[in-house]
Protein backbone atom coordinates (compact mmCIF):
# COMPACT_ATOMS: atom_id res chain seq x y z
CA UNK A 1 0.00 0.00 0.00
CA UNK A 2 2.71 2.47 0.95
CA UNK A 3 4.39 2.10 -2.45
CA UNK A 4 1.15 3.09 -4.18
CA UNK A 5 0.64 6.08 -1.90
CA UNK A 6 4.21 7.21 -2.54
CA UNK A 7 3.69 6.96 -6.30
CA UNK A 8 0.57 9.10 -5.93
CA UNK A 9 2.38 11.68 -3.77
CA UNK A 10 5.25 11.95 -6.25
CA UNK A 11 2.82 12.18 -9.16
CA UNK A 12 0.90 15.00 -7.42
CA UNK A 13 4.13 16.91 -6.87
CA UNK A 14 5.22 16.49 -10.49
CA UNK A 15 1.76 17.32 -11.86
CA UNK A 16 1.61 20.47 -9.74
CA UNK A 17 5.08 21.44 -10.97
CA UNK A 18 3.88 21.03 -14.55
CA UNK A 19 0.68 22.98 -13.91
CA UNK A 20 2.63 25.79 -12.25
CA UNK A 21 5.11 25.90 -15.15
CA UNK A 22 2.29 26.05 -17.70
CA UNK A 23 0.45 28.74 -15.77
CA UNK A 24 3.68 30.63 -15.15
CA UNK A 25 4.17 30.86 -18.92
CA UNK A 26 0.84 32.68 -19.22
CA UNK A 27 0.40 36.37 -18.56
CA UNK A 28 -1.05 37.36 -15.22
CA UNK A 29 -4.17 38.54 -17.07
CA UNK A 30 -4.59 35.08 -18.67
CA UNK A 31 -4.17 33.34 -15.29
CA UNK A 32 -6.66 35.69 -13.61
CA UNK A 33 -9.31 35.81 -16.35
CA UNK A 34 -12.75 34.40 -15.49
CA UNK A 35 -12.93 30.96 -17.09
CA UNK A 36 -16.38 29.80 -16.01
CA UNK A 37 -15.13 27.29 -13.44
CA UNK A 38 -16.49 27.19 -9.92
CA UNK A 39 -13.24 28.82 -8.78
CA UNK A 40 -13.29 31.34 -11.63
CA UNK A 41 -9.77 31.69 -12.95
CA UNK A 42 -6.87 29.35 -13.53
CA UNK A 43 -5.13 30.81 -10.49
CA UNK A 44 -8.38 30.36 -8.54
CA UNK A 45 -8.27 26.64 -9.34
CA UNK A 46 -4.57 26.49 -8.42
CA UNK A 47 -5.27 28.27 -5.12
CA UNK A 48 -8.02 25.74 -4.39
CA UNK A 49 -5.75 22.76 -5.09
CA UNK A 50 -3.09 24.17 -2.77
CA UNK A 51 -5.66 25.07 -0.12
CA UNK A 52 -7.05 21.53 -0.26
CA UNK A 53 -3.61 20.06 0.29
CA UNK A 54 -3.00 22.35 3.26
CA UNK A 55 -6.42 21.35 4.66
CA UNK A 56 -5.64 17.64 4.34
CA UNK A 57 -2.24 18.15 5.98
CA UNK A 58 -4.10 19.62 8.95
CA UNK A 59 -6.32 16.54 9.15
CA UNK A 60 -3.25 14.32 9.01
CA UNK A 61 -1.46 16.26 11.77
CA UNK A 62 -4.52 16.02 14.02
CA UNK A 63 -4.80 12.27 13.40
CA UNK A 64 -1.13 11.82 14.28
CA UNK A 65 -1.15 13.68 17.59
CA UNK A 66 -0.39 10.36 19.30
CA UNK A 67 2.87 10.08 17.32
CA UNK A 68 4.73 13.27 18.39
CA UNK A 69 8.22 11.91 17.70
CA UNK A 70 7.40 10.24 14.40
CA UNK A 71 9.51 11.28 11.40
CA UNK A 72 6.30 11.36 9.36
CA UNK A 73 4.84 14.06 11.62
CA UNK A 74 8.03 16.11 11.33
CA UNK A 75 7.84 15.78 7.53
CA UNK A 76 4.46 17.53 7.53
CA UNK A 77 5.92 20.55 9.33
CA UNK A 78 6.49 22.73 6.26
CA UNK A 79 6.43 26.51 6.60
CA UNK A 80 2.96 28.07 6.95
CA UNK A 81 1.28 28.87 3.65
CA UNK A 82 -0.78 31.99 3.04
CA UNK A 83 -3.19 31.66 0.13
CA UNK A 84 -4.62 34.96 -1.11
CA UNK A 85 -8.38 34.81 -1.67
CA UNK A 86 -8.65 37.35 -4.46
CA UNK A 87 -6.94 38.12 -7.74
CA UNK A 88 -3.22 37.47 -7.58
CA UNK A 89 -0.48 39.81 -8.63
CA UNK A 90 2.42 38.35 -10.60
CA UNK A 91 4.53 38.34 -7.42
CA UNK A 92 1.81 36.56 -5.46
CA UNK A 93 1.62 33.96 -8.24
CA UNK A 94 5.37 33.27 -7.82
CA UNK A 95 4.86 32.84 -4.06
CA UNK A 96 1.94 30.47 -4.68
CA UNK A 97 4.03 28.34 -7.04
CA UNK A 98 6.81 28.16 -4.42
CA UNK A 99 4.25 27.15 -1.80
CA UNK A 100 3.12 24.27 -4.04
CA UNK A 101 6.68 22.96 -4.10
CA UNK A 102 7.04 23.15 -0.30
CA UNK A 103 3.66 21.56 0.45
CA UNK A 104 3.93 18.84 -2.20
CA UNK A 105 7.46 17.94 -1.06
CA UNK A 106 6.19 17.71 2.52
CA UNK A 107 3.48 15.32 1.27
CA UNK A 108 6.07 13.09 -0.41
CA UNK A 109 8.33 13.19 2.66
CA UNK A 110 5.37 12.40 4.92
CA UNK A 111 4.33 9.31 2.96
CA UNK A 112 7.97 8.16 2.64
CA UNK A 113 8.43 8.38 6.42
CA UNK A 114 5.04 7.00 7.49
CA UNK A 115 4.70 3.53 8.93
CA UNK A 116 1.63 1.33 9.00
CA UNK A 117 0.53 2.75 12.35
CA UNK A 118 0.50 6.29 10.99
CA UNK A 119 -1.11 5.36 7.68
CA UNK A 120 -3.93 3.54 9.46
CA UNK A 121 -4.43 6.17 12.19
CA UNK A 122 -8.06 7.28 12.36
CA UNK A 123 -8.89 10.65 10.84
CA UNK A 124 -12.04 12.17 12.33
CA UNK A 125 -14.39 13.39 9.61
CA UNK A 126 -17.73 15.09 9.75
CA UNK A 127 -18.80 14.92 6.13
CA UNK A 128 -20.07 11.32 6.26
CA UNK A 129 -22.82 12.30 8.69
CA UNK A 130 -21.09 10.51 11.55
CA UNK A 131 -21.13 7.16 9.78
CA UNK A 132 -18.27 6.53 9.91
CA UNK A 133 -16.94 9.02 12.43
CA UNK A 134 -13.39 8.36 11.26
CA UNK A 135 -11.54 6.76 8.37
CA UNK A 136 -7.96 5.52 8.06
CA UNK A 137 -5.42 8.18 7.14
CA UNK A 138 -4.51 6.32 3.93
CA UNK A 139 -8.16 6.69 2.83
CA UNK A 140 -7.99 10.44 3.38
CA UNK A 141 -4.72 10.56 1.47
CA UNK A 142 -6.46 8.96 -1.52
CA UNK A 143 -9.10 11.69 -1.20
CA UNK A 144 -6.33 14.29 -1.34
CA UNK A 145 -4.96 12.67 -4.50
CA UNK A 146 -8.43 12.55 -6.10
CA UNK A 147 -9.08 16.18 -5.17
CA UNK A 148 -5.94 17.46 -6.88
CA UNK A 149 -6.45 15.24 -9.93
CA UNK A 150 -10.02 16.47 -10.34
CA UNK A 151 -9.05 20.13 -10.26
CA UNK A 152 -5.94 19.67 -12.43
CA UNK A 153 -8.36 18.12 -14.92
CA UNK A 154 -10.38 21.33 -14.85
CA UNK A 155 -7.20 23.33 -15.47
CA UNK A 156 -6.32 20.98 -18.33
CA UNK A 157 -9.72 21.47 -19.95
CA UNK A 158 -9.36 25.27 -19.75
CA UNK A 159 -5.84 25.07 -21.17
CA UNK A 160 -7.19 22.90 -24.00
CA UNK A 161 -9.74 25.61 -24.78
CA UNK A 162 -6.91 28.16 -24.78
CA UNK A 163 -4.92 25.88 -27.15
CA UNK A 164 -2.14 25.48 -24.56
CA UNK A 165 -0.58 22.03 -24.91
CA UNK A 166 -0.79 19.97 -21.70
CA UNK A 167 -1.11 16.32 -20.75
CA UNK A 168 -2.16 14.80 -17.41
CA UNK A 169 -3.44 11.50 -18.80
CA UNK A 170 -1.22 9.14 -16.84
CA UNK A 171 1.42 8.60 -14.21
CA UNK A 172 5.00 8.56 -15.42
CA UNK A 173 6.90 5.30 -14.80
CA UNK A 174 9.62 7.32 -13.03
CA UNK A 175 7.54 7.06 -9.87
CA UNK A 176 7.82 3.29 -9.58
CA UNK A 177 9.58 2.24 -6.38
CA UNK A 178 13.08 0.90 -6.75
Amino acid sequence: MKDILLIQAKYMREADREVCALLDALSNEEREAERGSYYGSLSGLARHILGGTVFFHGLFRTALEGFPDSPSVKALACPPVTIPKDTLTADQWKELAASFEAVDSATVDFIAAAGDAELTAPVKVEWYGGNPASVPLYFMFTNLAAHGTHHRGQISQILDEMKVDNDYSGINAAFLSK
